[in-house]
């Protein structure tokens, strides 16, 4: 399975980072070990929502659609 998720910054509530992986849970301990450089600063992290898909190009655009203008507003609203 491939998924998209959604996790925000446990100490800066107003930062969401949304990004695709195989392994959800691994890669929360990898924002939050700071392996990440775009999300290092703003750790800890916690999972707010994420969404499986078993077609991994459909899941990658999935993520690309919810970094748009149209896809932060959709997130806003039914995903955080």
């Amino acid at each position: 399975m491939y998924f998209v998720y959604i996790i925000k910054s446990i100490n800066y509530p107003d930062k969401f980072y949304t990004g695709d992986t195989t392994d959800i849970f691994q890669r929360l301990k990898e924002h939050n070990s700071g392996k990440s450089y775009h999300t290092a600063k703003y750790k800890p992290w916690e999972l707010v929502c994420y969404t499986a898909f078993s077609d991994k190009n459909k899941a990658h655009q999935f993520e690309r659609y919810l970094k748009t203008g149209s896809g932060v507003a959709f997130s806003n609203r039914h995903l955080r």
